[in-house]
């Protein structure tokens, strides 16, 4: 069993790339292979229907669902962009639905594989309103079975030790228990499972 961890950010000092490491780090700790990827190493165009009828999906469109297809769970962090998700992070799970191979809907890489979602965010409410809006894309728009655990974290300017890990213990708990929680979804409903 595998897990994939990345965050709907590109920035270096990214709260949410902090987070979906953590995770990684979580993940393996408790045997698990997992792996952070950037989605600053996939860069793909504001999604255009035009540009996908002369052209098709883009390369890197490609290849992240081809990346995805080797997970069986998929844990996305995922900053808050005026009370929503940030383009990036849309745009993305948009190009990835449209890589079809021949029979496909382009749906399956997410009715496949379980997902668990968590936000990091400056703000009071720890990017739970991105977290509501991406789990309706990813339930809803796509199809996806996503855990109900998540973790939002607030003032994520001062959440996060040197080490990586929350200052928090509680949040650290939880952050773990999210990991754990996916874990055991995608043993259980996952690709291989």
């Amino acid at each position: 069993m595998r897990l994939l961890f990345f965050a709907g950010a590109t920035r270096e000092g990214s709260y949410n790339k902090k987070l979906a490491r953590l995770g990684q780090h979580i993940a393996e700790a408790n045997g698990i292979e997992a792996v952070f990827v950037d989605l600053r190493d996939y860069p793909m165009p504001i999604y255009d229907g035009d540009l996908e009828a002369r052209e098709g999906p883009p390369e890197r469109a490609r290849e992240f669902k081809a990346l995805l297809c080797e997970f069986d769970g998929v844990f996305i962090a995922s900053p808050e962009y005026n009370s929503s998700v940030t383009p990036l992070l849309k745009n993305t799970l948009d190009w990835v639905s449209r890589v079809r191979e021949k029979g496909e809907t382009g749906l399956e890489v997410f009715k496949s594989r379980v997902f668990a979602i968590s936000g990091a965010s400056p703000g009071y409410y720890g990017a739970m309103r991105s977290l509501l809006t991406l789990r309706q894309i990813l339930t809803i728009g796509l199809g996806a079975l996503v855990i109900p655990e998540q973790i939002a974290v607030p003032r994520a300017m001062d959440a996060f030790d040197a080490d990586g890990s929350l200052k928090d213990k509680a949040q650290q708990e939880l952050c773990k228990s999210v990991v754990e929680a996916l874990a055991v979804a995608a043993r259980k409903f996952g690709k291989s499972g």
